[in-house]
């Protein structure tokens, strides 16, 4: 049995699920699509429902967060929108404001690898895997959120059919990529990119995102790291640090391929 109000809990589920999405396809590369679905008045005022939804239940403020998305980008197009990313986050791993989660925290030589194959083994116990054409890394703050996105979905469908045990496995795995991931290095990661981009895009995002992380960890009982999170020391060697397929790195989380497998699974 699924104790509680199935059908509130499946909504619930669906507008985290939603936020979540948008949230990630905001700190991938621009492009049109990025202003059409969050720039966009009217984008902003859909998700912003969804948003005011969870504010209602969670005493959260993410409905006004998602509506200023819209207003930093009403004077910018693509292209502008591109240049603001790249100041921002750089051509490589260690730009001015890291969107990778392994960039964050202690020196650790094995540390890294392990959070990247921590990440992975929780998208392997739900089917799915990495795009092998893409070209970014499993840590990257839009393929962490995508995941999370993800598994919201998931919950949301083990509420609707009543599955106990999918929905304890789901959310099991989502409090394991808020407690040791998303909610380790996000609140570091949106202080500084708000502290550089104040009026922007992208300032704007990053306020979203770690009010949504912080209401889950809430939600899930996982601890939320600290906004003074130093970054690693840099390693510099001849190797790219924003390396791709070719240079060993694993590709980026794709979405429709990620929905594939699991529909496949089911």
């Amino acid at each position: 049995m699924i104790p509680g109000d199935r059908e509130e809990l499946r909504d619930i589920a669906l507008c985290r699920s939603l936020l979540y999405q948008a949230v990630s396809l905001g700190f991938l590369p621009p492009t049109e699509l990025t202003i059409e679905r969050l720039g966009r008045e009217s984008s902003a005022a859909a998700l912003a429902e969804a948003a005011a939804y969870l504010d209602d239940q969670d005493g959260t403020a993410l409905a006004p967060r998602t509506r200023t998305l819209a207003a930093p980008v009403d004077a910018l197009d693509s292209q502008a929108l591109t240049t603001s990313s790249m100041n921002l986050f750089g051509h490589t791993a260690r730009g001015p404001v890291p969107p990778y989660e392994t960039e964050y925290g202690e020196d650790e030589i094995f540390q890294k690898p392990h959070q990247m194959s921590d990440v992975a083994g929780i998208m392997g116990a739900f089917g799915l895997k990495l795009d092998p054409s893409a070209h970014e890394r499993i840590d990257h703050i839009a393929c962490e959120l995508e995941l999370a996105a993800f598994l919201a979905r998931k919950e949301a469908h083990a509420v609707e059919i009543g599955d106990a045990a999918m929905l304890e496995q789901t959310r099991k795995a989502m409090r394991l990529l808020l407690r040791d991931h998303l909610g380790r290095f996000v609140p570091s990661f949106a202080g500084r990119l708000r502290h550089a981009d104040p009026q922007g895009f992208y300032g704007a995002l990053a306020e979203l995102c770690r009010e949504l992380v912080e209401a889950d960890c809430r939600r899930y009982d996982a601890p939320l790291g600290s906004e003074s999170l130093r970054l690693k020391i840099p390693i510099h060697d001849n190797a790219p640090m924003a390396c791709g397929s070719a240079a060993g790195c694993p590709a980026s989380c794709d979405s429709e391929e990620m929905t594939v497998r699991e529909e496949a699974a089911e």
